[in-house]
């Protein structure tokens, strides 16, 4: 099997010893190439697992079965079309792209083509349990919050030059923290309306909004959804409020509480980016667990949070 990855940041890490490692547990030969914007230090444990780098899509002479885009959010749409006559089936990071304005159809992809956009959140056991529980009765509002604060996101570097900080790479939080956005969508679907505010409230030195607060209609649901950089002390949560159990399910503590009668699930630590690869690949060599996340679902939970209707701050 034949790998392009294109970016190699911390999440183009990640990926690629995880995909290195399944593969080898699956035993199957193959090559790693790297498309680089520039001569930075790899990580550590990334050069070994390289065959060659290049710096210019000019410079590919073959074809691949993977291309994984993991790239600065900006770049995305541009290197997959640029992308697209050289790999069979592709990998992209989320946010899909910066631009809602895209047209999937145009982007040059073979329509027999595994295009999955990253969701990792939807392969934790905590918002898997959250699934089963919105099947099983209706829900009749739900609260999600993320709020964390940027600067201890990325120890030892300086947040106000990671992407997160920069509107133009699609930094801020209505890009940057599109998981909520997506795992919601996964689980009620796509709203009828919504509407909320976003901008930057902080004394965070970034020119991206740090704070974003939705509601959203659905038919005989409503989801409240808050989105932050600010928040010295991190929250993930999800809370159900159903007919009968009402349910808060705490990404960050593994846990699934039921909040009338006080039962508690608790649930092991699992590697979703480990799952989520695991899962990929079974959509490419398998072909029978479908595409949970294609990137025209993947727009419109895009356009979702900035444009039906989407009022920002200045």
């Amino acid at each position: 099997m034949k790998i392009l990855f294109a970016g190699l940041g911390s999440i183009g890490t990640r990926h690629i010893k995880n995909l290195h490692a399944l593969l080898c547990e699956r035993g199957i030969t193959h090559e790693i190439d790297a498309l680089r914007g520039s001569d930075a230090p790899l990580r550590d444990g990334v050069a070994p697992l390289l065959r060659r780098s290049f710096h210019s899509i000019s410079e590919l002479d073959e074809h691949y079965d993977l291309a994984f885009v993991t790239n600065p959010t900006a770049l995305h749409e541009q290197t997959v079309r640029q992308l697209a006559p050289f790999a069979d089936h592709f990998f992209i990071e989320k946010p899909v792209f910066s631009d809602l304005s895209v047209e999937v159809e145009t982007l040059g992809l073979r329509p027999d083509s595994v295009c999955y956009v990253a969701c990792p959140l939807r392969h934790t056991p905590v918002l898997r349990r959250a699934k089963q529980l919105c099947e099983q009765e209706p829900v009749r509002a739900a609260r999600a919050i993320c709020s964390s604060y940027l600067p201890d996101w990325r120890p030892g570097t300086d947040y106000r030059q990671c992407y997160s900080a920069r509107r133009a790479l699609g930094g801020g939080v209505v890009l940057d923290l599109i998981h909520e956005w997506d795992y919601l969508s996964w689980l009620f679907g796509l709203p009828e309306a919504v509407s909320g505010f976003a901008g930057k409230y902080s004394a965070l030195e970034i020119d991206s909004d740090d704070l974003a607060v939705y509601i959203a209609k659905y038919p005989g649901l409503l989801v409240t959804l808050h989105l932050d950089y600010l928040g010295r002390a991190p929250v993930r949560e999800l809370g159900l409020f159903c007919d009968g159990e009402p349910y808060r399910a705490d990404l960050l503590a593994g846990t699934v509480q039921h909040l009338k009668s006080g039962e508690l699930e608790q649930f092991a630590p699992e590697d979703f980016y480990l799952n989520e690869m695991n899962y990929f690949l079974d959509c490419v060599l398998d072909r029978v667990c479908g595409n949970m996340n294609t990137p025209a679902h993947a727009l419109e939970v895009l356009r979702t949070a900035a444009l039906r209707p989407f009022a920002a701050q200045p």
